[in-house]
């Protein structure tokens, strides 16, 4: 068998290495289309992402701007988001007055003319941002001090699914041709949401002792809706001064709460004072996990067991 000479063996390495090119390059155009045909999603927190990607499934690129540990009232989106957000069809922004969204949603829209907008909180009744919810008998409130609307609405179930269902409706308005999809998607989902109500309000039903005490005054649509009582250490954003300590220890004590429940993007120290006063403990539970329905679960455990 004649040898290949020193010329002809390059020139057949030379195409093999080009044919294997060509195919790495072809298969990075496949991989870049797939990933283009999807519906760029932006959304403000990470538990508009879970809503998102239970709708959108496979369908859907999701983008958070304020990411895991963030403080949402004075986060600054990265390049990056930005540059994410210029490509995206859709901005679903929670729409009941987050400060991020205050500061931030026209430079934003600006950046993105010509992606839909969709308020996750319409057709959601916005509520005063109070210090406590007394339920005796009839829902009653207590009249606030300060006059600033509540923003943390996704904390009640019943909220989150009104919230679904916007993102569904803003989903098939970009995208109609997958429009069954996403409602049996959405359909899905808000059966796993209304199992998360029943659940929620099965285990708190045996409560006798409906008052809990909180850092951030994140969770008054959940205290709302299961009829319970929020006790902030934090007023207005503010640090309690020692006066306003020695009364939130007074208030634990009378009310025997056990349990101080704080957020992992504040810091716990007045917490933690309050706690070593009582003989209690402190509990962090994250209003912005991205896993929802989960971490309302976590916040139903404690909660019948700090109430017990």
């Amino acid at each position: 068998m004649p040898r290949l000479s020193s010329k002809t063996s390059f020139s057949v390495i030379l195409t093999v290495l080009l044919v294997v090119l060509s195919a790495i390059s072809i298969m990075s155009c496949a991989q870049e289309e797939e990933v283009s045909e999807k519906i760029g999603v932006v959304v403000t927190i990470l538990p508009q992402a879970e809503f998102v990607e239970n709708v959108g499934g496979e369908r859907v690129n999701i983008t958070v701007m304020v990411p895991p540990g963030a403080n949402i009232h004075i986060y600054e989106p990265s390049p990056s988001q930005m540059t994410a957000l210029a490509k995206a069809e859709m901005y679903a922004k929670v729409g009941s007055g987050i400060e991020f969204e205050l500061v931030w949603t026209d430079k934003l829209i600006a950046a993105n003319k010509d992606m839909l907008v969709v308020d996750c909180s319409q057709g959601i009744e916005l509520q005063v941002m109070i210090g406590e919810y007394e339920h005796e008998g009839e829902h009653e409130e207590e009249e606030p001090e300060h006059g600033g609307m509540d923003p943390h609405v996704w904390m009640s179930p019943l909220n989150a699914q009104i919230m679904v269902r916007n993102i569904c409706d803003g989903l098939i308005q970009v995208d109609p041709d997958s429009k069954t999809y996403y409602e049996q998607n959405r359909d899905a989902y808000l059966q796993k949401l209304a199992e998360l109500d029943q659940d929620i309000r099965d285990g708190l039903s045996g409560v006798t002792n409906r008052k809990f005490m909180v850092y951030h005054p994140a969770f008054g649509y959940f205290a709302r809706e299961y009829k319970l009582t929020m006790l902030p250490i934090e007023e207005e954003g503010k640090e309690p001064t020692a006066a306003g300590l020695a009364h939130l220890i007074e208030q634990a004590k009378e009310h025997e709460i056990k349990v101080i429940f704080a957020e992992p993007q504040f810091n716990p120290q007045s917490a933690e004072v309050i706690a070593e006063a009582i003989g209690g403990r402190v509990v962090f539970i994250d209003p912005l996990a991205r896993d929802y329905i989960a971490n309302l679960r976590m916040l139903l455990d404690e909660l019948v067991q700090a109430m017990e």
